[in-house]
Order: structure tokens, then sequence, then C-alpha cells
């Protein structure tokens, strides 16, 4: 049991509310949470909501913006999301680039997914990006190949459900799956880079319907609270493949195995070779080869030559217990954001468009919201 800085519960108490929300914009106006327990859609500050189930005792409570939290119990099959449903009149390519920004306190007890959900029409695909599960990894197929997005690695599977409820009422329809290797349960999610990649491997999707962060359970019980829900959608559709899209087969189709895209991401820095401050800052060996930062005021620095003022900063983490871990960087003694790690597997988290001075300047990762709950394991920095 490592000791902890007395001094630092004020600081602690100070940020509580910053705990479970985590950095999503939202109107500020204090107001009830709507809590449904049946089947119901609307909407909610710009966000599509949806409770569905078949059988079950089901509770979504809508916390604002794209945030929700959920529980189910003795259900057949229940899914709650939050997300966008769209009019089916375009393709991913003419909506523009999708990606969700979110953090979630996963627990569940028995077969369950969080994923990006969604359907699209002509073709009628039912679709999954499969960030962490229950006690059974989905869908039980055999895998395609493997794609590499966001520092993860996916299985991409195909499947087909015969006369099933869908969008269009009981019919025979596909099913595009990306289910990543390890739990993960908050980050980045780069939908549209699925898609691309889906694409290339003959798994064409037709014009989108809906893309939503998406809770499941199938014949389970258990409990979600998605504090971060950042959905973006716009800006043009690029054919290169920015670093994230890898492809391997595993069908012997030889013209496709070895794909690797041009990288964004040139430059990353190990922080076990930063400099470490702090009274408990110390190496570890387990989850990864990393830093561990115990209390308020422990950090690593490095300096670090920039040419350019604006760049996409990406921390792997995570947090020492199921309680959400927080690592604040800055650069150049200016905050520019927070990194958000709600559980013990590793993640990256990414803080986009970030704006700081160039030449030589020094970038910090330290804690400063420490409430004797967690400590911050991390791995390394990119940009």
């Amino acid at each position: 049991m490592k000791k902890k800085i007395l001094g630092i519960c004020a600081a602690a108490l100070l940020s509580l509310s910053t705990v479970f929300t985590g950095p999503v914009t939202v109107d500020t106006t204090i107001q009830a949470a709507t809590v449904l327990y049946n089947n119901s859609t609307g909407t909610q500050d710009g966000y599509n909501y949806e409770l569905w189930k078949d059988y079950g005792t089901t509770s979504m409570t809508l916390n604002g913006g794209g945030a929700f939290d959920c529980s189910w119990s003795n259900i057949g099959n229940a899914l709650f999301r939050k997300g966008k449903k769209f009019d089916s009149t375009k393709t991913y390519q003419q909506l523009g680039n999708i990606s969700i920004d979110y953090g979630c306190d996963y627990r569940p007890n028995g077969n369950s997914y969080l994923c990006v959900y969604g359907w699209s029409k002509n073709p009628l695909v039912e679709y999954y990006i499969v960030e962490s599960w229950g006690t059974w990894r989905p869908p039980g197929a055999s895998s395609k190949g493997t794609i590499s997005v966001d520092g993860g690695t996916y299985d991409v599977y195909e499947t087909t459900r015969v006369n099933q409820p869908s969008i269009e009422g009981n019919t025979t329809f596909k099913q595009f799956w990306s289910v990543r290797t390890s739990k993960k349960t908050s980050g980045t999610i780069s939908v549209t880079e699925h898609f691309k990649a889906w694409e290339r491997m003959g798994m064409r999707l037709g014009n989108i319907y809906e893309a939503a962060l998406n809770v499941e359970g199938y014949q389970s019980s258990g409990s979600a609270n998605v504090y971060k829900n950042n959905m973006t959608i716009g800006g043009s559709v690029s054919n290169n493949n920015q670093g994230n899209q890898g492809y391997q087969g595993n069908q012997g189709n030889q013209g496709n195995q070895g794909y690797q895209g041009g990288s964004s991401s040139n430059n990353s820095k190990e922080c076990e070779s930063m400099t470490k401050g702090g009274q408990y800052t110390g190496n570890i060996n387990s989850p990864f080869s990393g830093v561990a930062l115990y209390a308020n005021n422990d950090s690593v620095t490095f300096n670090q030559y920039f040419a350019n003022g604006t760049h996409n900063f990406t921390l792997r983490g995570c947090s020492n217990n199921n309680n959400m871990a927080r690592v604040d960087l800055y650069i150049g003694n200016q905050y520019k954001g927070t990194f958000y790690y709600g559980g013990s597997y590793p993640a990256e988290y990414t803080i986009n468009n970030v704006s700081h001075g160039t030449g030589n300047q020094e970038v910090k990762l330290v804690v400063t919201a420490d409430d004797g709950q967690w400590d911050a394991f991390i791995d390394y920095l990119k940009w």
C-alpha cells in the first residue's frame, strides 16, 4: 500500500464533479435526468438515444450530451445507445469522417458488448465495432483478417442472420464486425477507418442509417456508466490511411497481405525514459513497461522541439483498478487537456488539435486530481 499526501484531499474534493462525467461539453442548465425503463427512442442535446429490449428489467438514465447510465437483469437481449441516426440517403464517404471520443465504467456480468453499433441500407447490414465485452468474445466465427486502428488490433468478421429482426422487419442480412484483441473502455474510435478497412476486404456498407455508442446485454445482467461520448461527424474521407489501417489477411488473399498505410504519428516517447518528478513516481513492469503516477504532483517530463504549433497527443495508459484515472497534459507550463482511463485494461486516449508553442517546449504528464482511490499507469506518449 503506497503512502498518500494529506494535502491532496482538498484538491480531490474540488475535482469530484469531473471524476464521473469526463470532459463532455453539454448544456450547463441543471435539470432532472430522464430515466427510461422500457423501449424508447428520442433526441437529447443533438444525440439520438434508444433503449431496446425483448424482455426483462432495464434502466437507462439520460445524463445530457452523449452520456448515459444503464443497467439490465433477467433480459433476453437489450441495447442502450446514444449517437446519430441518419436518413439513409448518404454513404459514409458522403457523411464525412465519423469518430467517437468515449469513456465508460463498464461492469457486465455475463454476455455483453461495449461497442459502436449501427445499420446501413442497400445493402442492409448490421455492424459492430467491439471495444470490450463480458464473459464471451463475439461473434464466434472465423476471422477474415486483422486490422490496426487507433493503436489497437481488431479481428474482422462477416456473419449472416437468417430471418431475424432488423430495421426492415424480420429478414436475412449481413453483420460486419471489428472486435479488439484486447479490451478497452476509454479512448478514441475512428469509426470511418473501420468502414474503409472493411471495404478493402470486400465488405461494403450501404447508405448509413445509424452510428451510436452502444452497451448491449444478452441473457445477462450488468451496468455501465458512459461518462463521456463525444461524436464528431464531418470532413472529407481520404483514401490514404493515416497510419490507422494495417491489414493482414487470413484467407490466402496474397494481394492484400502486408498492407500498411502511411503514418500521421511520427513521434513517440516512452514514459520510462522521461524525467520523473514527485514523491512517489516510479517504473512498473506490469501491465506494461512504463511509469506509475501514485499521488498528486507525481509527473514525468521531457523537452521536445516542435516545428508546428498544433498536434494530436495520444497517451497509452490505464488505471490500477476499476476507478477512473486522470493524467493532465502540460506543454510550456500551460494546461492542454486531460487523458482519462476508465479501468485496468491498457488503452489509448487522444486529445485532438492541441495548440502549443513552437521550438523547444517542456512536455509534462502529471496527476493533479488523485483522491486516493486509483493510480495512473502510463506507457508512452505519441503525437
